[in-house]
């Protein structure tokens, strides 16, 4: 296995006031329902990670191909630049990236180093069962084995706050903006 080479760090301006937010998570667990709802809520701009593949890394995970690190790091550093861009530019982002591995969520934070994570942390059963309802993705769902044994989850120290993606989007919305403005967000009673 290679390291994934860091994007070249040099001095830039101050950083933005709003760090970027990466919603990471296998593959189906609603990373982009929830950045687009997060985006318009947090008035950011909304970046689907998948748009920065490359078209052999869709091609291969079509037909049914996880993909590996080597795949994986030319995206991963478009992406980190993408959120330099916007932390040069003071642009809120809520970025959609699966970011399975520690190591690639540190290319991300060659981009932004104040980056914050959210994980959508699904259980198989619910995954599995949006991936086969899922239409018109290049992302089949036999690739679903290989995208958790690929999750690391995030340690103590990676800023991230952990959200059920069986929650209703909304509730999840509301949590990360809490989160995001050190608030206590307080759970929905069910049966309510």
């Amino acid at each position: 296995m290679t390291d994934l080479p860091l994007a070249m760090s040099a001095p830039e301006p101050e950083s933005a006031a709003c760090p970027s937010l990466v919603l990471m998570g296998v593959a189906g667990c609603g990373k982009t329902t929830l950045g687009e709802l997060l985006a318009h809520e947090l008035g950011a701009a909304f970046v689907e990670g998948d748009t920065f593949h490359p078209a052999a890394n869709i091609a291969k995970m079509a037909a049914g191909q996880p993909l590996t690190d080597e795949d994986r790091a030319g995206w991963l550093e478009a992406l980190a630049g993408r959120l330099r861009e916007a932390r040069i530019g003071h642009e809120p982002v809520v970025l959609a990236c699966s970011a399975l591995k520690r190591r690639y969520r540190e290319v991300l934070r060659s981009g932004d180093p104040g980056l914050k994570l959210v994980f959508l942390k699904g259980e198989r059963g619910l995954i599995a069962e949006r991936l086969g309802g899922r239409t018109g993705h290049f992302m089949p769902a036999s690739l679903q084995d290989s995208q958790f044994r690929d999750l690391e989850e995030p340690a103590a120290d990676e800023d991230c706050l952990t959200c059920d993606p069986a929650r209703p989007p909304q509730d999840n919305v509301r949590r990360v903006a809490d989160w995001l403005t050190g608030g206590s967000y307080n759970e929905p009673r069910s049966g309510n």
